[in-house]
């Protein structure tokens, strides 16, 4: 299967469960058919059907853009948590591989737009922040310091996996083969469609594929509440773009729990 391929069947309560009737089954698979609507609502979002259509209000885009420059920055630091904990040196290279295009090229894309959506400088760097995105923040800071590398996995594999779902799934369709003309649309859906970023959610997957299945039971369940949460504030995050206030409530949390 693709890495942005749907999984249809209804969720099975546990992974062994849903293994048990499978050839080849994958953790990720699981838990990404336990996120249920919430999947789907993220990546047909009426925001990225827009984004691909060129038809997103600049002042909409402009209010997600300021929120996911806040989140950028907890999310190279707990890439930076799953590169210490990561199993080996090589899975260490490739996160640190990752964080180089965070802290690089999307960098570099966020000061460019900014510029070109006039937003000042002293904005940018100090936004106020939505209580979705406050949320966003905390859970993947509380995954990445309170459990392990599963645990960070749980949040960053969802987190990267819906936008690669959302720029070349379904809601790519609703866009022109050439893209939005603002630039700042167009490269926002880019970055998150090149076959290098589709590698690395792969990669990504299988980490935590190998991770989860060898995980406990109790585990593996915190490991996909974690995974539904993440996926049901990335709906959140698109819905907080078209509020003017920065009070928009997130869904309710669950706890990461223990190893």
């Amino acid at each position: 299967m693709s890495e942005r391929g749907s999984v249809a069947d209804p969720p099975a309560a546990t992974y062994a469960d849903y293994a048990a009737d499978r050839e080849g089954p994958r953790f990720t698979d699981w838990l990404r058919a336990r996120s249920g609507e919430s999947w789907d609502a993220a990546t047909t979002h009426r925001f990225v059907r827009e984004l691909h259509a060129d038809t997103v209000d600049d002042a909409v885009f402009r209010r997600y853009l300021l929120q996911d420059y806040a989140f950028l920055e907890t999310l190279v630091g707990v890439f930076g948590y799953a590169v210490g904990d990561a199993p080996t040196m090589a899975a260490r290279s490739r996160l640190i591989d990752f964080l180089g295009t965070l802290t690089g090229d999307e960098n570099d894309y966020f000061e460019r737009s900014f510029a070109a959506l006039d937003v000042p400088e002293r904005e940018s760097a100090d936004p106020a922040l939505t209580e979705t995105t406050a949320a966003f923040r905390d859970l993947l800071l509380r995954a990445a310091r309170e459990g392990g590398y599963a645990e960070t996995l749980a949040v960053l594999v969802p987190a990267e996996w819906v936008y690669l779902d959302w720029a070349t799934g379904e809601a790519a369709s609703a866009g022109s083969d050439d893209g939005p003309d603002r630039f700042y649309l167009d490269e926002w859906v880019e970055l998150h469609a090149t076959p290098e970023f589709e590698t690395f959610v792969g990669w990504l997957r299988r980490e935590l594929d190998r991770a989860g299945a060898a995980a406990s039971d109790r585990r593996q369940a915190r490991l996909a509440a974690s995974f539904s949460r993440t996926v049901d504030l990335e709906v959140a995050f698109f819905e907080a773009a078209y509020e003017d206030a920065t009070s928009v409530e997130p869904p309710a949390a669950d706890a990461i729990g223990d190893r």
